[in-house]
């Protein structure tokens, strides 16, 4: 089963940064896109160091095989290798990024998959937060408003309440 990992954003002024919606979970494991696709997977997840270190490993390597005269298919399978490393690396990058802006690390969860992850999370995160912060005793209204003194309008023939209900100690 898969391994997440959660974190929170940066704590500051600004409330909305705690909210749940915005944890990220990343999973422990390969990442196919980030294989296929290395350099857009990187911009889509704003991991700008990771992808200038991705793109200078791989221009130094295709840099350096061209002046030792290397085959093409050679410099494929160096390519290849370098594409799976950042497939078996992408998720310690992403984590290291968030580290980096100061995100947090709450907890490590395993799921089924991401949607099971969150919903243990949640029920173990909902559990341990207790009363919320910003509590505050009921506002005294005063007394209720005054009651109108209406007299009642006259009963049926013998004083009972019109409809199913007689008055207490009546016939039936």
């Amino acid at each position: 089963m898969p391994v997440y990992t959660v974190h929170a954003p940066p704590a500051d002024a600004d409330e909305r940064s705690a909210a749940p919606d915005r944890f990220v979970f990343v999973r422990d494991g390969f990442y196919v896109w980030a294989f296929v696709f290395g350099p857009l997977w990187l911009l889509s997840r704003r991991l700008w160091l990771a992808m200038l270190g991705y793109l200078a490993l791989s221009v130094a390597a295709t840099v350096a095989m061209s002046a030792l005269g290397v085959a093409s298919g050679p410099r494929f399978l160096v390519l290849l290798l370098i594409a799976a490393l950042l497939g078996l690396e992408a998720g310690s990058l992403w984590r290291w990024t968030l580290r980096r802006r100061g995100w947090r690390q709450l907890d490590v969860v395993v799921g089924e998959d991401l949607p099971a992850a969150e919903r243990r999370f949640f029920d173990r995160w909902s559990g341990r937060q207790g009363t919320p912060v910003s509590f505050s005793l009921p506002i005294d209204r005063g007394a209720p408003p005054p009651a109108r003194n209406v007299p009642l309008p006259a009963s049926s023939i013998h004083g009972d309440i019109v409809g199913s209900f007689p008055r207490p100690g009546g016939l039936r």
